[in-house]
C-alpha cells in the first residue's frame, strides 16, 4: 500500500498558510488524489476550518493546543482519515505562534508513523511585510514575538515567501538577499498562494528526495512562551438576525475596521483577523493582518433579511479582556439598532506555557 504523503506548512499568524492548503487541496484533487485536512488552533470555532470544508474535501480539527501539546489527538485526527478514505495526501497546518515544530511534530510523526507516511519538506510561510519589519528589529512586536518568528524560519527545510504580488521585484530580490543571509544554506521559494502563482512548483520542489525535518532548533521555552502569552487570542461564534434589509458585506467591513481602529488607537499590533459570515447560500470572508494595512473581503452575500452565523477569530498584542471587550463593542456598534446579536460562543485567553508531548533531539 502506497504511503500517505503529509504535508506540514508552518508560519507567524497571517502568513497565509490556510490559503496555500487550500491551493494545495485543490491541486492534489485535480489530479485525482485522496486529500485530507487537519487544521490546528488554541480553541475552537476556526474560520479556517469552516473555509477548507467548502473544498469538499475531509477536515479534521485540533483544538486547545497547538500539534506539539496535542500530538495525541492530531495522532488520532490522522488515524480518522486514514480509516475513512485513506488519503494519499494529509495536509496540516500548525498553530500560528508555534516553533520547534521540527523536534515535537515532525521527528514523532516519522519515530511513529514512519511505516505509513512519507513527510515533505517542512516549509515555512512569510508574509514579507512582517519578516521583513522582524529583520529589521520593528517594534511593532516585542523581541519575544520576534524571537518565535525567527526561530520557524530557523527550523525550516523551505522558505516560503508569500504574498509576492505585494512587493516590486526589487523588494522581493533586497528580502530574498537578507533571508540567504540570515538562514545560510536554506531553500528559498517564492509564491502568491491567493493568485495561485507557484504553488504547483512549490509543491514539486518539497516532495522527494530529503524528508521533512532536517533541523532541530535550540529553543529558550522561557521566551517561546513569553512571546505567546503577549498575544491575546479570541474566537468567537454569534448568530445575527436583521431587523430589516442589511447589507452584509457592508456590516462584516464595518465590524473589521472598528476593530482594527481600536487596536490600532492602543498600539496593539494585530497578528490576525478574520470575519466569516455565512447563510443558507453564500458566505463573506474579511481579514486583516496588521493595524497598518487595508482589509480586504471576499464574497458576496448582498442585501438581505435573512439571519447569519458570523464567525470571528482574532489575535493581537493586547491583553485577553481588553480583547473582548474591544470585539464585543465593535459588534454592537456595527449591529445598532438594525441587527440583533445572539452569541453562540466566546472564548478568548492568551497561550499557556507550551509543553510538548513528545520532544525528539536528532533527526529521525
Amino acid at each position: 500500500m502506497a504511503k500517505m504523503r503529509v504535508i506540514v506548512v508552518g508560519g507567524f499568524l497571517g502568513a497565509g498558510k490556510t490559503t496555500l492548503l487550500a491551493q494545495a487541496a485543490k491541486h492534489f484533487v485535480g489530479q485525482g488524489k485522496r486529500v485530507g485536512i487537519v487544521t490546528n488552533d488554541q480553541a475552537a470555532h476556526l474560520v479556517d476550518t469552516l473555509l477548507l470544508k467548502a473544498l469538499n474535501v475531509e477536515i479534521e480539527e485540533v483544538s486547545g493546543g497547538c500539534f506539539c501539546c496535542r500530538f495525541e489527538d492530531l495522532e488520532r485526527a490522522a488515524n480518522r482519515l486514514f480509516k475513512d478514505i485513506h488519503p494519499d495526501v494529509l495536509l496540516t497546518e500548525p498553530v500560528g505562534s508555534c516553533t520547534d515544530i521540527s523536534a515535537t511534530v515532525l521527528q514523532p510523526m516519522k519515530q511513529q508513523w514512519g511505516e505509513w507516511v512519507e513527510i515533505s519538506q517542512f516549509s515555512v510561510l512569510a508574509d514579507p511585510r512582517r519578516l521583513r519589519r522582524t529583520l529589521d528589529a520593528d517594534p511593532t512586536f516585542p523581541e519575544s514575538v520576534r524571537y518565535i518568528i525567527k526561530k520557524q524560519f530557523e527550523e525550516a527545510d523551505c522558505i516560503v515567501i508569500n504574498k509576492t504580488d505585494l512587493l516590486s521585484r526589487n523588494e522581493l530580490a533586497q528580502l530574498r538577499e537578507k533571508i540567504a543571509s540570515t538562514w545560510h544554506g536554506t531553500k528559498i521559494l517564492e509564491i502568491s498562494a491567493l493568485k495561485n502563482r507557484g504553488v504547483s512548483e512549490w509543491l514539486d520542489a518539497i516532495s522527494g528526495g530529503q524528508r521533512g525535518g532536517n533541523k532541530i532548533l535550540d529553543v529558550d521555552y522561557d521566551t517561546y512562551a513569553l512571546g505567546e502569552a503577549q498575544l491575546g487570542w479570541l474566537n468567537t461564534s454569534l448568530s445575527l438576525t436583521p431587523q430589516g434589509e442589511t447589507d452584509w458585506n457592508a456590516f462584516a467591513l464595518k465590524v473589521l475596521c472598528r476593530i482594527q481602529n481600536e487596536l490600532a488607537d492602543r498600539s496593539a499590533e494585530i497578528g490576525h483577523l478574520k470575519v466569516l459570515l455565512t447563510n443558507s447560500t453564500s458566505q463573506i470572508v474579511a481579514n486583516v493582518t496588521s493595524i497598518r494595512e487595508k482589509p480586504s473581503i471576499y464574497g458576496n452575500m448582498g442585501i438581505n433579511t435573512e439571519t447569519v452565523t458570523l464567525i470571528l477569530n482574532a489575535r493581537a498584542l493586547v491583553e485577553p479582556d481588553q480583547l473582548k471587550s474591544i470585539v464585543e463593542s465593535s459588534i454592537s456598534d456595527a449591529a445598532a439598532d438594525t441587527v440583533e446579536v445572539s452569541r453562540l460562543s466566546m472564548d478568548s485567553f492568551s497561550p499557556a506555557y507550551p509543553q510538548p508531548t513528545h520532544r525528539i533531539t536528532r533527526v529521525v
